[in-house]
């Protein structure tokens, strides 16, 4: 199993930080940082938050939450769909035994 990893330098509200990755998971860490960064300027710009450390959680708070609820989103969506696989299901089973009790 091949364990190695290498450091990436990120950057974040202007300040480089050195992470360290395993390997192939560069551009993963790449377009992670950029999204957070992306989310920190949001929050930074706002005025509504001073500091790099309050701007960073703010940021992970955030982003968290809109994981949670998306999760959440998605699973309602799968309950959906398979209550009306099962309502199809049900249909079908219905009609074959109305089918073999006419038989």
């Amino acid at each position: 199993m091949n364990n190695s990893s290498r450091s990436v330098t990120v950057k974040l509200l202007g300040k480089e930080y050195t992470i360290s990755c395993p390997d192939g998971a560069e551009a993963e860490l790449l377009a992670s940082a950029d999204f957070l960064n992306q989310k920190m300027k949001e929050i930074h710009n706002s005025g509504k938050v001073v500091g790099l450390e309050r701007i960073a959680i703010m940021a992970a708070l955030n982003t968290s939450h809109e994981l949670i609820k998306s999760k959440e989103e998605q699973r309602q969506i799968v309950e959906g769909h398979l209550r009306r696989i099962s309502g199809k299901i049900d249909q079908s089973l219905a009609r074959i035994d109305t089918t073999r009790e006419e038989e």
